[in-house]
């Protein structure tokens, strides 16, 4: 599972050739969460608030790179970093 970001100790990675709808997978010691790129919602998991109000934070400032990195796990193409949140 490519890595894509890692900021405050959340982990944010995609699977290649994962199903649809386009979702990144969340992990934060032992909380783990799929998320939804296009509405931000949690599709699985339950991650404490905390986590997931930086998670959403996060996501709001680059949603698009998530969408081309969708695209690109799809393609079985390489992924790029996306900036952590500071």
């Amino acid at each position: 599972m490519p890595e894509v970001s890692r900021f405050f100790g959340i982990i944010i990675s995609l699977f290649y050739n994962d199903h649809q709808p386009p979702h990144f997978h969340v992990r934060y010691g032992k909380q783990k969460a799929i998320v939804a790129i296009d509405s931000l919602t949690i599709l699985g998991g339950n991650p404490s608030p905390r986590v997931m109000g930086l998670v959403v934070e996060w996501a709001l400032l680059h949603q698009n790179e998530l969408k081309e990195s969708w695209r690109l796990a799809r393609a079985q193409k390489p992924l790029q970093k996306i900036e952590p949140l500071a």
